[in-house]
């Protein structure tokens, strides 16, 4: 008979020749990776067919039930070449029993459900080995996981499968079954919130895995599917860890998996493309995020034509990156080409949000009447207590707040609030989003209080969603500039403190938004005379916005000011003068148009030599102080 190999791995226990097999089969597995071809597909060069369901697209990974007719047991044929079948009234007592036995692996096999599935489990549990009865758990796990429904009973029955597969874990046939096992008990974990338990069992999986792959001969397919499915569980993890910077690495994998295994003009493959653009979007790294929108963008129109669906949600991403970068004609113009293909298919919600979309970036091209007569023809479409038409209403009280109307912005967002209060428990991240949106424009029009009320409110509301602690961060960090910003200096720096250490977590400690905390931190520090510590935080400010945003950014070179500011005020004026020269250098950069900046930087440059000459006379006016020496007798220092 064929040998087991990690190839196929369809005859786990083929090896007890008498015996039927238990099967895993990967149709329970495959919602984690539905979008990789099949084993089947593979192996004979056939592309993925992009219409047909996740499910039925990949194939057993353990066993597969096509293969198993491949290797008849012989228990279901007990005949020789001269001997006729005996008829099973005449069958012997160990004959009868592997049929027996044979008969309730098939209905284990052909459950349906995970009820049909636990209750042949039951019935045959007697009769299987140890391996056998650790690979049924597992598949019951896998099956229970599929439903969705009971990710408690999913971790009993995953945790029974470990215990087995760990204690055989010499035998190199269950290494697989055993990260597939483990990234089952990761995946109901983090179901169930157990974010750290999650990435411990993930992150052994992920050991075996690698393990495997340099053993193997082949190109590893099947141990490529459970990978991608480890780093996508991953992913998610350190996301709602708010690890997002970490979790950016784990898709890239994933990407590269789905490179070396889907066609390259693959429907699957541009998906995965627009996947990784949506996870830069995320950290607001618009720049990264864009070429792997434009490839997604490419496929999808070879693919499936420049008017389908999918290429109108590239379209309206590329909008939002283009935004994010401020390219605004040519957001609006991915926006509008995106509003068409929508408006053909009668996507009529998804059209509504693109329109809402489109007035945002005419109020950010200076466009304020062209926007708000395109919310007044959105805003007739939509239910008078939606969330949608909460958000039309504050985005109309942008575009009046540029016309200087703010009686009138005020009342739009007096109406949002009414109808997003009514939604807080429904939906507490659309809403607490909402709020901060709302905040920013009661900021614009100098009502801070307001404004800070509506932030901790939504601070509130998302310090309870684990995955949004970025934006936990995030609101610290505008409660903290509002109270700098209205005098309440020392309320002010816990607030700035706090969403350091929750954006260094979730973006990572080099990226701008961490700079733009600790250069309000700074401000706060010198306030409060504290001019050291202010010091040290506007050098990090400074260290942040020379990487991510280059030395000659508008916001790096008040960085450096702000350095110098700190070092004055510690009378170090040597250092202080080294720091606006280079600012001054900085705004000779940018030309005639910072022509008023140059002038007074260099104005703060002549007070500080000033203050250095002044303190540098002070020094010299001082009396001299004796030379101080050690008695050679006592030791002890005496003028």
């Amino acid at each position: 008979m064929k040998r087991a190999s990690l190839r196929l791995l369809h005859f786990q226990f083929q090896k007890f020749y008498s015996k039927s097999s238990i099967s895993v089969f990967s149709q329970d597995f495959s919602c984690q990776f539905s979008s990789l071809p099949s084993i089947d597909e593979h192996n004979n060069n056939h592309p993925s067919n992009p219409d047909s369901s996740s499910c039925s697209r990949t194939q057993s990974l353990l066993f597969s039930s096509k293969r198993r007719h491949s290797l008849n047991n012989p228990s279901h044929n007990l005949s020789t070449l001269v001997e006729p079948r005996q008829p099973s009234s005449q069958l012997s007592s160990r004959q009868r029993k592997l049929k027996e036995r044979s008969q309730l692996v098939d209905d284990f096999e052909a459950a349906k459900t995970s009820d049909e599935m636990i209750k042949a489990f039951q019935e045959m549990e007697a009769i299987l080995d140890e391996k056998e009865l650790g690979l049924a758990c597992l598949k019951i796990g896998l099956k229970l996981d599929e439903e969705g429904q009971y990710p408690e009973k999913v971790i009993d029955y995953a945790n029974k499968a470990l215990k087995i597969l760990d204690e055989n874990g010499h035998d190199n046939d269950l290494s697989l079954p055993l990260a597939m096992n483990l990234q089952l008990l990761g995946s109901a974990s983090y179901t169930l919130s157990r974010f750290s338990e999650s990435l411990g069992y993930l992150n052994r999986a992920n050991r075996i895995l690698k393990k495997l792959e340099e053993t193997i001969d082949d190109d590893g397919f099947e141990i490529k599917h459970v990978l991608h499915a480890v780093h996508l569980n991953l992913a998610n993890t350190k996301n709602a860890m708010g690890r997002r910077e970490d979790a950016i690495s784990d898709l890239k994998i994933c990407l590269e998996i789905k490179e070396m295994t889907l066609d390259k003009d693959s429907r699957e493959l541009g998906n995965a493309y627009r996947d990784m653009s949506e996870a830069y979007v995320a950290l607001l790294n618009f720049k990264e995020a864009l070429p792997y929108c434009i490839k997604a963008t490419e496929i999808h129109k070879v693919e499936l034509g420049t008017n389908s669906v999918e290429v109108a949600h590239d379209r309206r991403l590329l909008g939002v990156i283009y935004t994010g970068l401020e390219q605004h004609e040519k957001a609006l113009e991915q926006n509008q080409l995106s509003q068409k293909v929508l408006k053909n298919w009668g996507l009529t919600s998804e059209l509504l949000r693109a329109e809402i979309d489109s007035a945002n970036m005419q109020i950010a091209l200076g466009k304020f009447d062209e926007a708000i007569n395109t919310l007044k023809g959105v805003v007739l479409q939509t239910d008078k207590e939606s969330e949608d038409r909460a958000m039309i209403f504050v985005s109309m009280a942008k575009a009046l707040c540029n016309q200087d109307k703010f009686s009138e912005a005020k009342r739009c967002l007096q109406m949002a609030c009414g109808i997003l209060e009514k939604k807080e428990r429904s939906s507490p991240l659309e809403v607490s989003e909402a709020y901060m949106e709302i905040s920013m424009q009661y900021e614009t029009i100098n009502e801070f209080e307001t404004a800070i009320s509506l932030l901790k409110k939504a601070q509130m509301m998302l310090e309870k969603i684990p995955q949004e602690q970025h934006s936990v961060g995030s609101a610290s960090a505008r409660i903290g500039w509002l109270l700098l910003l209205t005098g309440k200096v020392q309320e002010s720096i816990p607030y700035l403190e706090d969403a350091v250490e929750r954006l260094k977590e979730n973006f990572g400690s080099r990226h701008f938004g961490v700079g733009y905390v600790y250069n309000n931190l700074g401000a706060a520090y010198l306030e409060l005379d504290r001019p050291q510590s202010a010091a040290q935080v506007f050098a990090l400010a400074k260290d942040i916005m020379d990487i991510s945003l280059g030395p000659h950014h508008v916001d790096s070179i008040e960085a450096c000011q702000n350095l110098s500011k700190a070092y004055s005020a510690m009378r170090s004026y040597t250092l202080a003068i080294n720091f606006q020269e280079k600012a001054i250098d900085a705004w000779r950069g940018h030309g005639p148009s910072a022509c008023d900046e140059l002038k007074e930087a260099e104005r703060v440059l002549e007070e500080l030599k000033v203050k250095a000459c002044g303190e540098f006379e002070e020094q010299k006016a001082l009396p001299a102080h004796p030379v101080r020496r050690r008695s050679s007798r006592t030791g002890v220092l005496v003028d």
